[in-house]
């Protein structure tokens, strides 16, 4: 099974063999695919950032309250049988050059597991 990530605006053209699997928060307005919010940031840090817009505090926040309570194996677990063993793409809102959690997540997984998990690209 492969890991990709990718954002809302982009799903429509992501293969449909690769399953979708939104990771924020709150998924948009008419998205009915699968949804994993164990790795969707916290609501506080999250608008904190959103007022001073500090990638670190993000970061920072992000791996302690979310990262640090799970296991990478586990999530990755999740993933496979959320999606069948087939390959999943992780979803939410911002463009891949935006600073987002799914780099984060995307990271995390490659570190701790050994794996690849790259953008999805056409």
């Amino acid at each position: 099974m492969k890991i990709y990530t990718s954002y809302y605006a982009k799903a429509r053209k992501i293969p449909d063999d690769i399953i979708r699997i939104s990771i924020a928060g709150k998924a948009p307005t008419g998205y009915t695919g699968i949804e994993y919010k164990k790795v969707a940031p916290k609501i506080g840090f999250f608008l904190e950032w959103k007022k001073n817009k500090d990638n670190a505090y993000y970061i920072e926040h992000y791996n302690t309250e979310v990262l640090a309570s799970l296991n990478a194996k586990q999530v990755y677990l999740d993933l496979k049988r959320l999606s069948n063993g087939n390959d999943c793409v992780l979803l939410c809102y911002e463009k891949p050059t935006d600073f987002c959690h799914r780099h984060l997540v995307a990271d995390w997984l490659s570190h701790e597991l050994s794996i690849e998990v790259n953008e999805w690209s056409e």
